[in-house]
């Protein structure tokens, strides 16, 4: 079958030395759209990230991309006793733990593993957890991701579990909109996603969407950013995780509305749709930031 639970799960995906710098930083949070409002050329929060120089912070979602920030190609799916092609891959869910505030330039070397696969009768979730560490072996942060991949499953295999994060029934404490601009996902794909499905119109239609679509990690960046001005003073070095459940997709030219609210001294969310035929369609979900300090 095409995949084989025996052979992928705990699966070593090897280890990759990278880079980064402070170039890379300032065209990753422009790619989440950094920048982008009248006047953020002038005022001191947006300037935090896009602006090199010993004012700059690093988003924590940044960890996400640096390992393959340089890569060109579209992203290998050549994982063991995984049979599988890009046209039947969506992301399924992306979470980042760091140790700290992420240096504005520096090495590393990141660690992957198939930790878990679910089977969710007609899809199958691969999920794999990446420890990037530092030269001095100092561990930087822990990615855990998934993919949903249809068409598989029905192997009787473990179904999963999940927590659901729980909506306050309140108003939000934070209410934001983001207009994707109709160039954003070319502009994000120059972060090292180069998955034709959000570039090529033919691609994107063969794998069932009437456009290219958003990257999900994009609207991921622009939720944390939301979060991170509107909760947190534009603070990066406050952000311990940050994890979502993609829930939908988002068209360039589209709009994000990202809400949060304040609980039990964590920040929870949601994005959506805002506006045009589309309005309220889900985004994010299990939105969920914790902060340290």
């Amino acid at each position: 079958m095409p995949i084989d639970p025996d052979v992928a799960i705990g699966a070593e995906l090897g280890s990759l030395d990278f880079s980064w710098s402070e170039s890379d930083v300032l065209l990753y949070h422009l790619g989440i759209g950094a920048g982008s409002k009248p006047g953020d050329n002038l005022s001191a929060m947006a300037l935090r990230w896009t602006l090199d120089g010993p004012g700059l912070q690093v988003l924590p979602s940044f960890g996400v991309v640096a390992p393959t920030f340089h890569q060109t190609d579209p992203p290998p799916l050549d994982l063991p006793g995984c049979d599988i092609n890009l046209a039947q891959v969506v992301h399924g869910a992306q979470s980042i733990e760091v140790t700290g505030p992420l240096p504005t330039s520096g090495s590393a070397t990141v660690t992957t593993r198939i930790s878990e696969i679910w089977d969710k009768g007609k899809a199958a979730v691969i999920w794999q957890e990446g420890v990037a560490t530092a030269p001095s072996g100092e561990r930087l942060w822990t990615t855990r991701s998934s993919i949903f991949v249809k068409g598989e499953g029905g192997w009787g295999g473990d179904r999963g579990t999940s927590t659901p994060v729980e909506i306050p029934d309140r108003e939000p404490d934070a209410d934001t909109t983001y207009d994707v601009t109709p160039q954003q996902a070319l502009l994000y794909r120059l972060c090292g996603d180069r998955n034709p499905l959000h570039a090529d119109p033919h691609f994107a239609r063969g794998a069932g969407f009437p456009a290219p679509i958003l990257h999900g990690l994009c609207s991921y960046g622009i939720a944390l950013r939301t979060l991170t001005e509107d909760l947190l003073d534009g603070d990066a070095t406050r952000v311990s995780s940050f994890g979502v459940k993609f829930a939908g997709v988002v068209f360039p030219g589209e709009t994000i509305r990202v809400r949060g609210w304040r609980e039990d001294g964590r920040i929870v969310g949601s994005a959506s749709v805002a506006g045009g035929e589309r309005d309220g369609a889900p985004v994010l979900g299990d939105v969920l930031l914790t902060t340290r300090g």
